[in-house]
């Protein structure tokens, strides 16, 4: 180990690896000079020395650097070898020598002279912030690792020490011999060494080298900071660097994941039993005993050391999670290190967990029995809320409850001599209403306040909107759960049968009402949010492997748990029927269970509806995020979309002929998007998640009071799945016509036609929606779908495609007046002055040729206006027999 030697640099002068001595003598001086500055008292005015900068060879020919001198106003000469030196040194002037590379032999020169040396970016970097140049003892080329604070641990090679403490010199960083606090990264060369323990415990990034080598490399780079997160954590020491791991008592799946996470983490994987391996990694909960005698440098370890490392970036200290025999008599006290919290100030936060920690005290009922695991399908189908008949305590076949959780309660349930039919079910409403707390409790202490602690080893695991998404109002329901679950216990406590059990519910109708829907309405965003950072981050699948396997969560993952508040109410409102059905009716609770039952139904109908709102505007949101250019004024409160349909254009209107089409219909709109031909960047949605880019380009949004007619066009050996719109702009005098083809079977097309017109006779306030149907021949409206997916047909859109191109590559919005004129004149001029030249022949020859062989009419051949005349008389004579 080189961490106590002292280092000789290439110059042949002495510096050590910890500059704090050197530091701390400047720091001294300069404060001697300013107690003898300020007692001394001189007859004569000291003389002032100025600053000046000495530009040196290819530092005087740069007019930025020339530039930024001018701005902060320091005088500047050019110099071009050391020999000019001489004549520029003066006492009047303080030197600042600027070079640009800091290895040729002029730095060597003026680094022995002791000159002060800066570099080109130091100087840009005082104009760009107007501060002054800055002090430096040493050479100093940029400011990158300014206000760093480094250490170095696990160098045999004196020489790459003595590199990697020059470059960081020369960017502006400090060197530690010995790690303290005031370090603010450890630069790595292996993960063993009480430096890199005493830094994971601290929560101190650990870098590679390679990282002071590339901030050299972007030295030149204006506002460059080597501390910047996304720069620094390319370059983090990866938790299972040098480690070489095996894996035993795992499935055949948890085993290659793990094997593949060791790989993303920077280590390598061994068969069992390898020589060369570092650490065995062993299900503790599956192998009673190690099938070999592991060799003294094997580290035997639990799996909660390979997820913790990833958790925290960095390796665990191995003693803490060393494997044990089942059968061996020591205790063990394995206290993980991801459990030690950064303690929270915060009131509220601290009552929380006194909370907790009281509820898990005086509970007296398991908040997991023992149950048959269920299967991903049933758990976490939603259903509707009113729907009471499939809730998941009403289908618990309650055990024996746990040694674990059997504490005793100052308030424990009293067993009356004759236990009555209503007592039971009372009974059993507190026992679930006391589990559903106690899963909340879980849910909130052992995943959401461990993720929203600060100072988390090796930074956040999510990102605070992500944490908001995935727990939502969780804590609010906790809140008012506790109060029913409390109210509970005092009447099971002090029972009596006239006592009222619907009151309790009924107090807290409005908080239910409060609380519920912002989390069951987006409940499918926050299992979507668990399963993508799951998958997309290493940290949080790791945080999520040794939290679930913990006994509190009874073998269940985190959206399983979290569907429990999705199903409660329901379970609430079956148990209360229940409790109604053994009331005697001269009970005065009787008619107080009914009306908390229908208060329930109340707030899970809200709830519905509520979710009902909520997905109709996000599936609106999701029409603008994929429509490129969608109007804003899509997005309504009283708007809902009704059905999505693929078409493909039959006419020159909305789009040309053999576009694909969108059709977005919603309850008093229809909106119109065509495929992009090129898609191009990202887009992100409010809470800064980046979605796909837009597929759709925005073509018209029409009110449905707009559709005049709907025409169902007639099968046909030529026409397949057709249909068309007769639409009335208001911005034009004669009725359009809109003809396309369904591409998808999966909606009929008069159930679509019915569907429009329906939507259609509401907005115009018309009862007779069967009225707006019209069949029509395909023949009157010159509609025809025989030739839309042939190649012929693909050529030529692909040629108008080109020729639209074209034509606004020569518009007249973008080419000059005077060259259009010229280019008119010029083409009038040839028009009647001269005939066609032989060229010109052969050129229109081979054109009429090729269009002839496509099956398309050359443009001479065709008659352009009688072509519109006879289509627009067609289109006429057919609207006026449908109007």
């Amino acid at each position: 180990m080189a961490e106590n030697s002292v280092l000789t640099s290439t110059t042949g002068r002495t510096s050590l690896a910890d500059s704090s001595i050197f530091d701390c003598k400047v720091t001294e001086m300069s404060k001697e000079n300013l107690l003898i500055g300020s007692t001394s008292y001189v007859e004569e005015e000291m003389p002032q020395i100025e600053t000046r900068v000495i530009l040196v060879q290819e530092a005087g020919k740069q007019e930025e650097l020339i530039k930024a001198l001018k701005d902060i106003k320091v005088g500047f000469v050019k110099m071009e070898s050391v020999e000019e030196f001489e004549g520029l040194d003066s006492p009047e002037f303080e030197n600042v020598f600027v070079v640009t590379d800091f290895q040729d032999s002029v730095f060597n020169d003026l680094y022995k002279a002791d000159c002060r040396v800066i570099g080109p970016p130091v100087v840009l970097n005082c104009s760009q912030k107007g501060e002054p140049l800055p002090f430096s003892c040493r050479p100093l080329y940029c400011t990158s690792m300014m206000n760093l604070v480094l250490c170095f641990t696990g160098f045999r090679k004196k020489e790459e020490l003595v590199r990697l403490v020059t470059l960081v010199h020369h960017m502006g960083g400090v060197i530690r011999k010995d790690f303290n606090s005031k370090v603010t990264h450890l630069v790595a060369n292996c993960t063993q060494g009480e430096k890199f323990r005493v830094a994971v415990s601290l929560g101190t990034p650990i870098m590679k080298p390679e990282w002071i080598y590339k901030a050299w490399e972007r030295r030149n780079e204006q506002d460059f900071c080597a501390a910047v997160d996304d720069f620094r954590n390319e370059f983090k020491v990866p938790p299972f660097q040098d480690c070489i791991l095996s894996f035993l008592g795992f499935s055949d799946e948890e085993k290659t994941n793990m094997e593949e996470m060791t790989e993303m983490q920077g280590g390598k994987y061994l068969p069992l039993g390898d020589e060369r391996c570092t650490h065995l990694v062993v299900e503790e909960n599956i192998i009673k005993d190690l099938p070999f005698e592991p060799s003294k440098k094997l580290y035997v370890v639990k799996q909660e050391w390979f997820w913790g490392s990833i958790q925290m970036d960095a390796r665990a200290g191995e003693t803490m999670y060393l494997y044990e025999k089942a059968n061996t008599p020591e205790l063990k006290k394995s206290v993980s290190m991801l459990s030690l919290n950064t303690p929270n100030s915060n009131r509220k936060r601290r009552r929380l967990k006194e909370t907790l920690a009281q509820l898990s005290r005086e509970t007296d009922v398991s908040p997991f029995p023992p149950r048959k695991r269920p299967s991903a399908e049933h758990s976490l189908s939603i259903g509707s809320l009113l729907d009471i008949s499939n809730t998941p305590e009403s289908s618990i076949n309650y055990g024996d409850t746990p040694k674990s959780c059997t504490k005793s309660s100052k308030n424990s349930t009293p067993v009356p001599s004759k236990q009555s039919a209503r007592w039971q079910v009372a009974k059993e409403l507190y026992q679930t209403e006391s589990n559903y707390v106690n899963i909340l409790a879980t849910i909130i202490q052992l995943f959401q306040i461990p993720l929203e602690e600060e100072g988390q080893r090796g930074g956040p695991i999510l990102a605070p909107e992500e944490i908001k998404t995935i727990f939502g109002s969780i804590p609010d329901i906790f809140d008012v759960h506790t109060k029913i679950k409390d109210d509970l216990e005092d009447l099971i406590v002090n029972w009596d049968e006239s006592k009222s059990i619907g009151d309790i519910f009924l107090k807290y109708s409005k908080d239910l009402v409060k609380t519920y829907p912002p989390f069951v309405n987006f409940f499918e965003m926050s299992k979507e949010t668990i399963i993508k950072c799951e998958k997309q981050k290493p940290r949080f699948h790791a945080f999520l492997k040794i939290n679930q396997a913990k006994p509190e969560c009874g073998r269940q993952s985190l959206v399983e748990l979290l569907i429990r508040p999705v199903q409660r109410l329901p379970s609430v409102a079956l148990l209360l029927n229940d409790l109604k059905k053994h009331t005697a009716d001269e009970n005065p609770d009787k008619s107080t269970l009914e009306k908390a039952i229908g208060s329930l139904k109340e707030v899970m109908t809200h709830i519905n509806e509520d979710k009902r709102k909520t997905e109709a505007q996000k599936q609106i949101f999701d029409v603008v995020y994929e429509v490129d250019g969608c109007p804003a004024n899509l997005l309504s409160s009283h708007r809902s979309l009704v059905q999505r349909v693929e078409t493909i254009s039959l006419g020159e209107h909305p789009c040309d002929r053999g576009e694909q089409v969108t059709l977005f219909l919603f309850n008093d709109c229809l909106e119109i998007a065509r495929k992009r031909h090129k898609v191009i960047g990202t887009f992100r949605s409010p809470h800064g998640q980046t979605r796909p880019p837009a597929s759709l380009k925005h073509i018209h949004l029409m009110p449905l009071s707009q559709i005049k007619k709907v025409l169902d066009i007639r099968e046909t050996e030529d026409c397949h799945n057709a249909f068309a719109l007769l639409v009335r702009p208001p911005t034009e005098q004669a009725n359009v016509l809109l003809s396309f083809q369904m591409t998808s079977d999966e909606l009929p097309k008069e159930n679509w036609l019915k569907m429009l017109c329906r939507h259609v006779a509401n907005t115009i306030c018309k009862a007779d929606a069967e009225n707006l149907i019209y069949t029509a021949d395909p023949e009157s409206f010159e509609v025809n779908t025989k030739d839309m997916d042939s190649t012929l047909s693909r050529a030529s859109r692909a040629i108008k495609k080109t020729s639209k191109k074209v034509t606004r590559a020569f518009s007249f919005s973008k080419t000059p007046k005077r060259a259009l004129r010229r280019a008119l004149m010029t083409s009038h001029g040839s028009v009647e002055g001269r005939s066609p030249s032989s060229n010109d022949k052969h050129v229109m020859s081979r054109l009429s040729s090729t269009s002839s062989l496509a099956g398309i009419p050359s443009p001479s051949l065709v008659s352009l206006p009688s072509f519109f005349e006879r289509r627009s008389h067609t289109l006429s004579r057919s609207t006026t027999h449908l109007i």
